[in-house]
């Protein structure tokens, strides 16, 4: 098995490509977050570990900062936070991939060997799903993969639109010894995942009816299917079946990533969903904020299941192109069933701490009204903040009108700025010494009848930047957080130009990409405040300035000269 390389080696190859003064003259580029070092990235794509690797491939241009050309680009780690970049491991070469490798799974066969899915698109944008293999499986870098004969596997008939039939999930085995899959379409305007199976992992047999299917929703893009435990703190392979479980369906629509819950029965392939996509006031998403086209696997080291997500930019095409690049990765989430068993918990890895350093902490400090507090000492362009809120008074809260049912819209209507009862409070973060520029991430509370309340998130980006032309949308969600008897927690990680927020232990979570003119580098500050009328109390807050992660290129064997 090979060695990782030690940080000082990585970091060491990281100058010699960049220069030390590369992150100075790139304000926006990320200090902790995963991005190849130029161009266009898009959707994370068939993530895997195998024989001790994490593997990440990627949608990514080669040759510019926009969309185009699309090739699977593919790096490589030992921890999930230092990365090292390979060779490209999907180009488009052939014919029913001309207009590119779209996204597609990785999955892990019965003899250990991985297989990848993907998505080709001929010069008609017509869609097809393809087969890769590792040119050598014992080789634990998978630097190279070759195309299956028998591509393209499974074509749109039928009733398939051909331009609406992409991105095959990881496939699971049915107590028929057969693997399934689904892939993203939509027939008569209706989101849908389409089922396959197969008995080789080549030829494939559609199945007489799609695995679910909604009438509210579009396209389905980059959908995925696991299982979940109930009461369980491990994650489950995607082939487990029974035991206490429930599944998961994600579908990617709306520029959002949303998720139903319910009960898969292999053995007819039917999946009944607790409450529909869009429905009855349901819209569970991972991420309320700027993430899509996600995609989870199963860590089978640490027994847990982990999720990437893109993370889109939110300025200019002519932006993107000026800095030379777009596009980031979240950092992986690890994902768990609430103990409700009604939602999902998702939460920043373990190993994103081993970067924590410079650390500021207080405890049981109040918050008065109209305050504003600096939190000293560390680097806040690049940290990690923890801080939990503990509430009293809660009687006094506004009370809840039944007709916000949209979070993002109340959000929108009660910014930072605006004065309530009981918040907004929580941090300005990327904030300028004046404030001129800030990203808000605070709560609210409202009370309901009989003495229930409800918690609202918002990330607000209206004052994020004095720079025009960017998108500078308000982000919301509920939380399901009982504040009579619990703290209200907040985690965000906070890297130069994203923003990553967690509320309620990770109950609810929101992405936000701000680009400050003057909240950059150094001259970035960290501020909590309330803005109600009502005291509140900082049970504890925990700050640490972030070191950056290695994220390199391959070493190059030279050739030896000849004398």
């Amino acid at each position: 098995m090979n060695k990782p390389l030690t940080r000082a080696v990585i970091f060491g190859i990281w100058l010699a490509f960049n220069g030390v003064d590369a992150a100075s003259n790139q304000p926006y580029r990320t200090g902790f977050h995963f991005q190849p070092p130029k161009n266009w990235m898009n959707d994370p794509n068939g993530p895997m570990y195998y024989k001790g690797v994490y593997h990440l491939f990627y949608q990514y241009n080669p040759y510019s900062a926009i969309w185009g050309n699309i090739t699977w680009a593919h790096s490589i780690s030992y921890d999930l936070v230092d990365w090292i970049h390979l060779e490209h491991a999907i180009s488009p070469t052939e014919p029913y991939e001309a207009n590119g490798c779209w996204s597609g799974s990785a999955t892990i066969l019965l003899d250990g060997k991985p297989s990848i899915l993907y998505t080709g698109a001929n010069s008609k944008n017509q869609q097809f799903q393809n087969l890769a293999v590792p040119k050598n499986p014992s080789d634990p870098l998978l630097k190279e993969w070759i195309k299956s004969p028998h591509n393209p596997l499974i074509s749109p008939v039928d009733d398939i639109d051909p331009l609406n039939f992409r991105d095959p999930t990881t496939a699971w085995l049915g107590p028929d010894r057969l693997w399934r899959i689904i892939v993203g379409g939509e027939i008569g305007g209706q989101g849908l995942a389409v089922l396959y199976r197969s008995e080789d992992f080549v030829n494939w047999t559609r199945g007489k009816t799609p695995l679910h299917t909604s009438n509210k929703t579009g396209m389905w893009e980059c959908p995925d299917f696991y299982p979940v435990s109930i009461n369980g703190s491990n994650g489950l392979d995607t082939s487990v079946l029974d035991g206490l479980i429930k599944h998961v369906l994600k579908a990617s629509f709306n520029n959002n990533d949303h998720y139903v819950l319910g009960r898969y029965t292999p053995e007819t392939d039917t999946f009944s969903v607790e409450t529909n996509f869009l429905s009855n006031g349901s819209d569970m998403r991972y991420d309320y904020g700027k993430f899509y086209a996600s995609k989870s696997f199963y860590d089978s080291d640490k027994k847990r299941r982990i999720l990437w997500g893109w993370i889109l930019e939110s300025d200019s095409e002519v932006d993107d192109i000026s800095k030379g690049w777009s596009g980031l990765q979240s950092i992986p989430r690890s994902i768990l069933l609430d103990e409700s068993g009604k939602q999902l918990l998702l939460w920043p890895i373990k190993e994103i701490e081993k970067l924590r350093t410079k650390q500021v902490s207080f405890d049981d400090m109040d918050l008065k009204s109209g305050s504003v507090f600096e939190v000293p000492g560390i680097m806040a362009a690049q940290a990690d903040i923890e801080v939990s809120f503990r509430l009293s008074g809660l009687k006094k809260a506004e009370e809840m009108n039944t007709s916000w049912v949209d979070p993002q819209l109340l959000c929108k209507e009660k910014k930072a700025s605006m004065n309530g009862t009981i918040g907004p409070f929580g941090l300005l973060v990327l904030a300028s010494k004046n404030l001129e520029e800030q990203t808000a991430v605070y709560f609210r509370v409202f009370r309901k009848q009989y003495e229930k309340y409800v918690v609202l998130m918002c990330s607000d980006q209206s004052r994020s930047s004095l720079q025009e032309g960017l998108e500078k949308t308000t982000y919301g969600a509920f939380v399901d957080i009982d504040p009579v008897h619990e703290t209200i927690s907040l985690r965000s990680l906070i890297d130069h130009s994203i923003v990553e927020s967690f509320g309620g232990n990770g109950k609810a979570c929101i992405t936000a990409r701000v680009y400050p003119k003057l909240a950059i580098n150094q001259d970035a500050h960290l501020y909590a405040f309330n803005n109600g009328t009502m005291d509140v109390r900082i049970s504890k807050l925990s700050g640490w300035s972030m070191k950056r992660a290695q994220i390199v290129p391959i070493q190059k064997r030279r050739k030896p000269s000849i004398t």
